[in-house]
């Protein structure tokens, strides 16, 4: 398996960590919310999909949060 630090700039890791945290993670228990279980989530993501949530993440202004 291609580590996802080798698919994704690090801006936009930052930006997907920040979406996969606040949303796919909401309902997670706090101490299972960190970067390597965000990581996990946005490796199982297809190119296309990444893509998507890094553009709706800048369009909603998720990244300021």
């Amino acid at each position: 398996m291609t580590s996802i630090f080798n698919k994704v700039l690090i801006k936009d890791l930052v930006k997907l960590r920040t979406v996969v945290k606040s949303q796919h993670m909401k309902d997670y228990p706090e101490s299972h919310i960190n970067d390597f279980e965000a990581d996990k989530i946005i490796e199982s993501l297809s190119e296309e999909a990444r893509e998507k949530l890094i553009k709706l993440a800048v369009d909603y202004g998720i990244t300021e949060l």
